[in-house]
């Protein structure tokens, strides 16, 4: 009998996949439970038909992150920080700062996304990457100045 499935059924398939499994399996289990329904001509065109639109807005999304790389590439966010007299830096400069000094130049930007092997701790001029997605990244220039 041939199914779509609904979710994701361990040792069975992932969710959207058609499989063809046993009688009993589909009423038995995968029917009764909800966790498919079965493959009619009309639910695999539907089926079909989500597919096309999800990877359609899939790469939409993926052409805007890409767009918003390539405007933020060699942009330069300046972030100062407190010193004492003798230039001795109290704290440090996160992912967070730069992310909210992104924000404030018009950069939506996940803290998370911003590479940092570890925090800034001396004022002075830094090239930070930030990865948007595998294959999607652009490098940014931080300058750290006392305040």
């Amino acid at each position: 009998m041939k199914v779509i499935l609904k979710q994701d059924v361990k040792g069975t398939g992932k969710k959207g996949d058609v499989l063809d499994v046993s009688d009993g399996f589909a009423k038995n289990f995968l029917l009764k439970k909800n966790l498919a329904e079965v493959a009619s001509s009309t639910a695999v065109n539907v089926l079909n038909m989500q597919k096309e639109a999800e990877a359609r807005r899939r790469a939409e999304e993926i052409a805007a992150i890409r767009e918003t790389a390539k405007k933020m590439d060699k942009a330069t966010v300046t972030v100062p920080i407190r010193c004492g007299e003798n230039g001795k830096v109290f704290g440090s400069v996160t992912s967070k700062e730069i992310a909210a000094r992104l924000t404030d130049l018009g950069y939506e930007v996940d803290k998370k996304k911003i590479l940092l092997k570890e925090p800034i701790k001396q004022a002075g001029e830094y090239n930070v990457e930030i990865r948007f997605m595998e294959g999607v990244s652009c490098k940014i220039v931080v300058i750290v100045k006392p305040e």
